[in-house]
């Protein structure tokens, strides 16, 4: 199944602070997760376990995690940034 992505103003914020080769990268794995949302090569895994909450988080590189909420046909891609990124969500550390 191919999802639909959609970008939050927080995400966009984000990717901006981010060097132009590493946005690239971003963006790739962005383009892949929509089409390979259960991948391990993703790492992605639930930030809120055993709630029914689907924020989740997967890896773009070893330092840098991708937030994104599933819902349906639609991937919102929420936040981008370093493992400090969980403490903004709540989510584990």
């Amino acid at each position: 199944m191919e999802y639909e992505i959609y970008f939050t103003k927080d995400f966009l914020k984000s990717v901006e602070k981010f060097p132009s080769d590493q946005r690239k990268i971003i963006f790739n794995k962005i383009e892949y997760l929509k089409n390979n949302i259960g991948r391990n090569s993703l790492r992605t895994e639930k930030l809120f376990k055993g709630t029914k909450d689907e924020t989740r988080s997967s890896s773009i590189s070893m330092g840098i995690r991708l937030i994104w909420r599933l819902d349906g046909k639609w991937i919102e891609i929420v936040d981008v940034g370093g493992h400090d990124i969980y403490r903004r969500y709540g989510g584990k550390s």
